[in-house]
């Protein structure tokens, strides 16, 4: 369904209750439900804090929570898709780590993701002051379209009396005192040995001592803005660190000499489909990027807000894609043709990079092949298996690792996040293996001598552990994401991904078709027809009966400008979402694939 025509007078669909096993967050413990919220238009945002997505929308709605902070009550609905996502106390955590300004209902078991029918991460939902819903919106890049529904609604329901302005239910926690707060990454410093650690959540750099607790000093603050949720961080060949300046959207040098930063990556915006993907460093958007390796003379780069991996040349002063297509899930082969999940953590290691795809649950590698490199799966299977499961790398399972460290026999440890683990790979073996466990949170590890050094992201420290000699043994658990298959019928399926231009903008045509679709599936054998690019935003699809269950991967993209025919450059936004979307094919099953970018499907 692509209509970009005017919307027509807003349907009446009354809000679901809000119902969360987990309860309330950020509200000073009391309790909401809808009703409690009339009179103020109210931002539901189903979110999960594994999905760099998820985090960018929290980034974009900061300045309309803001500006219409009497109005509107924006509400984090978390929804997991892993299971450590499903506990309260990380739920917390997750909340302060990304400094979250607004009430959150930890909804656990998915019941108010089911009751609004949403299909990805993340989905926005407006509900007017009277308890309608009046909008929804898959994905990034519509704040702009939000914002200016917000407006028609103030104006709108301040004429019926309908609106109440006021403080809201947002209640800030109190702030608690430590060294570290929700550490990332960090990296041994030559010369002094100290450790130097991205302090994610406080926004700055930590030199620490070599004991990993006396802080020598610290680099930049919250005030300052130099550096905003820093994460990886590489130790260049002159001792000077490159760091990943995640939501900056850049790279910053640091030099340990005399503690001046530069950024030598990044505009400070971020990437968007159709930006350019090769350049002048300082030129050229990121997004995201989550990790920084030295590998074969460049900066390697793990850029999870688009799924693919990057190169900073920093005798050349550019930059460019090195793999991945953008499209999210796991695929080897030629690294330009690969798929990625947003990949987290990269160590080098002689003729291999080795990558932790976080949402993937797997550990990847890419290495050289002729002239050319290729990538490759070492664990994991996807996006949809995960657990804690030794053995045999090709049965073995991970759940959202963020960090790898290359270890002197050839083989990798993984900082299996979710798993709150310290894993090994053996490539001799073909192995896994679990070295410690009753870690928080571990997202990365470094090697000091005969120790290695672990993040514990999740309790603010550094954690020395003695390598074991041998593996820790744990009960083999298996999941797959809690997300209900959607049921289809075999043979033909209209897929309708539903877009409508926001008030006052129209699609973008004047440099070609303004929308794109593209699909596959998992197993490719499900489709038999429908898969690939094109630029209606519907299309018929054809299921293979002899195919019971997969995945349908859709990414759609549209592109609007302001309506203006006087205005000869007018501001144009870009709208994008890619939906993995389980289905389980069956007689009876639905003719019909609704997707939702921006707008109700009528």
């Amino acid at each position: 369904m692509n209509d970009a025509s005017p919307a027509p007078r807003r349907a009446r669909v009354r809000a679901p209750e809000l119902i969360g096993k987990g309860g309330w967050l950020n509200t000073g413990d009391q309790q909401y439900t809808l009703a409690d919220l009339r009179g103020r238009i109210v931002i539901l945002d189903f979110w999960t804090f594994c999905c760099i997505n998820c985090l960018h929308v929290l980034d974009e709605l900061r300045e309309l929570e803001e500006k219409h902070r009497d109005t509107v009550v924006i509400i984090g609905v978390h929804s997991p898709k892993f299971v450590h996502e499903a506990d309260h106390q990380a739920v917390v955590d997750a909340v302060e780590r990304y400094q979250v300004h607004h009430p959150v209902l930890d909804d656990p078991e998915l019941a108010t993701w089911k009751q609004y029918a949403v299909r990805a991460w993340p989905t926005l939902v407006v509900i007017d002051p009277e308890g309608y819903i009046v909008g929804q919106h898959a994905g990034e890049g519509h704040a702009h379209a939000i914002a200016k529904l917000v407006e028609e609604l103030e104006a709108e329901h301040a004429a019926k009396g309908t609106l109440r302005r006021g403080d809201g239910p947002y209640v800030a926690p109190e702030p608690v005192a430590s060294d570290l707060r929700f550490p990332g990454k960090a990296v041994v410093l030559p010369g002094s040995g100290n450790f130097l650690v991205s302090d994610s959540t406080r926004h700055q750099l930590v030199e620490l001592e070599p004991d990993g607790e006396t802080v020598v000093r610290r680099i930049g603050d919250a005030e300052s803005g130099e550096f905003k949720e820093p994460q990886g961080l590489a130790v260049l060949p002159d001792g000077r660190v490159v760091v990943a300046d995640t939501v900056n959207h850049a790279l910053r040098v640091f030099d340990p000499a005399n503690g001046d930063v530069v950024r030598v990556a990044g505009t400070g915006k971020q990437w968007w489909q159709g930006s350019p993907t090769s350049g002048p460093a300082l030129e050229v958007d990121l997004s995201s990027p989550w990790d920084v390796a030295w590998w074969q003379g460049k900066v390697w780069i793990a850029m999870a807000g688009v799924h693919q991996l990057w190169t900073y040349d920093p005798e050349l002063g550019t930059v460019e894609v090195a793999a991945g297509t953008t499209q999210e899930g796991l695929v080897d082969g030629p690294a330009a043709e690969a798929w990625f999940a947003q990949p987290s953590g990269l160590a080098a290691d002689g003729d291999r990079l080795w990558v932790a795809d976080s949402e993937n649950s797997a550990l990847r590698y890419v290495e050289r092949e002729g002239s050319s490199y290729v990538v490759r799966t070492a664990v994991g299977t996807g996006l949809f298996d995960f657990g804690h499961r030794d053995g045999e790398a090709s049965q073995a399972l991970l759940q959202h690792p963020l960090g790898v460290t290359a270890l002197p026999d050839g083989s990798v440890a993984l900082s299996d996040t979710y798993n709150h683990a310290l894993r090994r790979y053996d490539p001799a073996s073909g192995e896994v293996t679990t070295l410690a466990t009753d870690l928080r949170e571990p997202s990365d590890a470094v090697l000091v001598g005969d120790d290695i050094v672990v993040v514990e992201s999740a309790r603010h420290r550094l954690t020395r552990l003695r390598l074991p000699e041998s593996a820790v043994r744990v009960d083999a658990v298996a999941h797959r994401t809690q997300r209900a298959a959607t049921e289809v019928a075999p043979g033909r399926l209209r897929l309708d991904v539903v877009f409508q231009a926001p008030t006052g903008q129209k699609l973008d045509t004047r440099y070609g078709p303004s929308t794109r679709l593209l699909v596959s599936s998992t197993p490719p054998e499900l489709l038999l027809s429908g898969e690939g690019a094109g630029s209606d935003l519907s299309r018929a699809l054809e299921l293979n009966p002899a195919v019971s269950e997969g995945v349908l991967h859709v990414s759609a993209m549209a592109a609007s400008c302001d309506d203006d025919p006087a205005n000869e450059y007018p501001a144009c936004h870009v709208h994008q979402q890619d939906w993995g979307v389980p289905v389980r094919v069956l007689e009876g099953g639905a003719a019909r694939l609704p997707l939702v970018l921006a707008g109700l499907d009528a």
